[in-house]
Parts: C-alpha cells; sequence; structure tokens
C-alpha cells in the first residue's frame, strides 16, 4: 500500500513538506519553513531553537506522520529555497535517514547548520541534477531521480521516486525556461521517457496554477533590467537593485549591465553572503570576480562612507525586496547606515511581493519611505521562477499521470490546478486530490 501523507505546504505557501509511505518504507520530500512569521528570520541576533519555531508556527507538523518516522529512509530535497529546505536544521534528528540533495542545495543547508548552531547526524548525499541514487528499503531497494528542471535558484531538480506501481513525481517548484541564463534547459528528454514507463502520481506547484499565461523566461526578465538600468537617464544617481538572494542567474544579468555601466559593484547583506558564497564555491557563479560581496556590518558602513563619496560611481545589490525589517534596504530607507537616498536615486525592485499580509505591509512602507525621499522607484522588473497554467498544461499532458496532488498553496491555489486537471479529462476526488496540511491519501 502506498500513501501520500500532506504534512505541510498543502494549506499556506511554503512550509513545504510530504511524505510518501510504501508499505514499510517512508521518503520525505522538502522540510521548508513557513516565512510570514520569520520575516526577521535573516537579521536574528540568535540562532533560533526548534521549540520557538514551532511556537509561531514556523516548522512543518511532522506530528501527523509520528507513526511513520521509523520507517523514513530517506529525506529528498527539491532545492534550496527556506519554504523547502529551512526546517531541516530543526527536524532533520527526528528522522534516522539520510538527506539527499543536488550539491548547490548541500551547500546552502550547510550554512544554514552552521547558523542554527547544530549539527545533523543524517548522512547527507550530493546527487548531481540529471542523475539518480539507490536507497536502500526493509525489502528491497529504490531508485531515486533528480532530475533537472529550471527555477530562480541552481540546481532545481524534480524528484522521481520510483516504486513497483510507477513513479512518484515531485514536482515543487518548477518552470520550464528554454533559455536560462544559469544552468541547462529542462530535461524534457527523461520526463517524457518517464511517461512511458508510468508515471503514479504528480505532486506538483499550485502557485500560480490561476494565471493564464506561461510563464516568461529568466531572458526577459534580463531584458527588463536592461531596459531600466541601460535605457534610463541615471548618471547622476547612485542606483541601487534588490532581488532574491538566491536568484544567481537574476544576479548574473544585473552584474552585466552594471559592467556596461562602467560602475563598481557592491553585494550588501547576510543573505546574498550566503547564496553568493556557496556558488562561487560550486563555481556556478561566473560573475565572482566583478563584485565585492560583504555582509559584516562594520565593512558595510565603511563600503557605504565610499559609496557616499563618490555615489555616481557604484550600483549597490541589496537584500531588502519584500521590505523586511532590519534588512539593507529597510536600513537605507531609514537613514539608519552611513549613506542617505538623494532625490532622483534610483531603486530597481527586480522581484516580486510574495502575497503574505506581512510582506505586503512591510514593502508598502519601504516604498513610502523611499517616496518621500524622492527616490525613482522601478517595480516587478522580474519574471516568477514559478510554473503558469500553461506551463502546467504542458506538464500534465506530457506526463499523462494517475493520479495528481496539487501542492505549495491555500485552497484558492490548489483548487486552481484542480480545475485545470478536469479540463484535462481527470476527475476531482478519483485522480485528482486536493489535500490540507494533516491528511493523507491512499494511492494504491
Amino acid at each position: 500500500m502506498i500513501k501520500l501523507h500532506a504534512v505541510g505546504g498543502y494549506s499556506e505557501v511554503g512550509k513545504n513538506m510530504t511524505c510518501i509511505e510504501i508499505d514499510d518504507d517512508a521518503f520525505i520530500f522538502d522540510c521548508g519553513l513557513f516565512l510570514p512569521p520569520v520575516v526577521e528570520l535573516e537579521n536574528h541576533k540568535q540562532p533560533y531553537t526548534e521549540e520557538q519555531l514551532k511556537s509561531i508556527d514556523a516548522l512543518p507538523s511532522d506530528i501527523v506522520i509520528k507513526k511513520v518516522r521509523s520507517k523514513v529512509r530517506a529525506i529528498l530535497v527539491s532545492h534550496a529555497h527556506l519554504d523547502h529546505v529551512g526546517a531541516l536544521p530543526y527536524m532533520a534528528h527526528h528522522y534516522n535517514a539520510l538527506i539527499a540533495a543536488t550539491p548547490y542545495t548541500i551547500e546552502i543547508l550547510n550554512s544554514l547548520i552552521a547558523e542554527a548552531k547544530t549539527r545533523l547526524k543524517n548522512k547527507i548525499v550530493r546527487v548531481m541534477p540529471n542523475s539518480s541514487i539507490t536507497v536502500k528499503g526493509k525489502s528491497h531497494d529504490y531508485k531515486i531521480e533528480f532530475i533537472n528542471i529550471t527555477h530562480s535558484i541552481p540546481q532545481t531538480a524534480l524528484i522521481a521516486l520510483h516504486t513497483n506501481k510507477g513513479v512518484i513525481l515531485y514536482a515543487n517548484d518548477f518552470k520550464f525556461d528554454n533559455s536560462p541564463i544559469i544552468g541547462k534547459k529542462p530535461n524534457y528528454t527523461r520526463l517524457k521517457e518517464l511517461a512511458k514507463e508510468g508515471v503514479l502520481a504528480l505532486i506538483v506547484d499550485s502557485l500560480y496554477a490561476s494565471r493564464e499565461m506561461k510563464t516568461p523566461s529568466e531572458k526577459i526578465a534580463r531584458g527588463l533590467l536592461e531596459d531600466v538600468l541601460l535605457t534610463t537617464s541615471n548618471e547622476n544617481a547612485c542606483i541601487t537593485v534588490t532581488t532574491f538572494s538566491s536568484h544567481i542567474a537574476r544576479l548574473k544579468s544585473i552584474v552585466d549591465c552594471a559592467k556596461k555601466l562602467e560602475r563598481k559593484i557592491l553585494f550588501l547583506g547576510r543573505s546574498l553572503h550566503r547564496y553568493v558564497k556557496a556558488a562561487i564555491k560550486l563555481n556556478i557563479a561566473p560573475f565572482a570576480k566583478d563584485i565585492k560581496l560583504l555582509s559584516f556590518r562594520n565593512r558595510i558602513e565603511r563600503a557605504l562612507k565610499k559609496v557616499s563619496k563618490r555615489r555616481t560611481q557604484y550600483l549597490l545589490v541589496c537584500t531588502g525586496h519584500q521590505g523586511e525589517p532590519g534588512s539593507i534596504l529597510d536600513r537605507l530607507a531609514r537613514d539608519e547606515l552611513p549613506f542617505h537616498f538623494q532625490r532622483a536615486d534610483h531603486v530597481v525592485f527586480s522581484s516580486s511581493v510574495i502575497p503574505n499580509p506581512i510582506n505586503i505591509a512591510n514593502r508598502n512602507q519601504l516604498e513610502k519611505r523611499l517616496k518621500e525621499k524622492g527616490v525613482r522607484i522601478f517595480t516587478d522588473v522580474h519574471c516568477s521562477g514559478h510554473c503558469s497554467r500553461e506551463d502546467l498544461r504542458d506538464m500534465i499532458e506530457m506526463l499523462s499521470p494517475q493520479y495528481i496532488i496539487p501542492a505549495h498553496g491555500d485552497i484558492n491555489k490548489l483548487t486552481a490546478l484542480a480545475e485545470l486537471a478536469t479540463e484535462l479529462g481527470y476527475s476531482l476526488g478519483k485522480d485528482v486530490h486536493l489535500l490540507q496540511d494533516g491528511q493523507r491519501l491512499p494511492l494504491g
């Protein structure tokens, strides 16, 4: 008997965690944080404890699989965003199981473990994209593939768990980008091969299932950046760009523009330091020699004093695109650092606002402060890393899964994907299933 346990990410955006139970064995996909309660996590001076994070509902409630814990053979991580990997330093000790992920994801996990001032006893296995591992079960071995896919962070994988009843494919998160700035195109060949082998269940990203479009390629975001940075009058302005710290491809495009403007490039902030350092270590940050990467407060303050004297010679890349309290951009807007925005300076948001009330409120307050200073603001210079409705249609038609399980969203987002599935001939409650955190589903 195969059972799917919806641990987290089925009632909210984030906190992603799914457990597949197969007789005497079990496998966990992702183990992520719920970020809204911990918007200040990046700037918290002391490490959080598991108990503190539980008290603010930031961790998946794996009590729902307490009886399954002894069966778990592996924790399989799709990519390095905090809502997919961030809970592992606090929860992995519950399981006598190996952790498997791509090298970049492992680098980020190791940095999170160090920041949490903890140690994991779990064996950690690096899996290159488009390769597989074998995990020993109680009665037989399992093949698990990490299939290359495009997203907004390097080395994201679709994870295929091979069972005797077909493949269970965990597709959370992804988009189909045939012109990635960094990395390879999606491995369509392998996905089509899996379809022929038989896909028992598709667990799939529902975040933007209601958007009736195909998510644009990252090359479009690069074009938007070039349009703002290279064709707008900015000769007398300091330029500040903020984006997702983990978006290495976007950072490359920003650096390429800054070089054309002949500006010195400073990367400011802890999370930028974490994600870029990991990319540099793995030799997947082609801009490494073109930037100065700063995270400690005293080094940032010294650098900003220099910028203040020669403001038109620099392009700053910093944290704070969501308006996070304590981020570099938030502190600049509050005049808490030795650099002060002047009228007509440029602030470019190469990002979207993650749609939750805390982020929306913080971002609104940030933009209000910037406008009061007369700053020119450029928003939505961005393309999402998540699949939209037409990407999802292509995925479903390519794979023809027996079951579809919408994930990564509240009920409205999951329902949008379920409605698409019914358009394609699936039946709600029969072969497409809407689950909420804590529920389980037999898969045959």
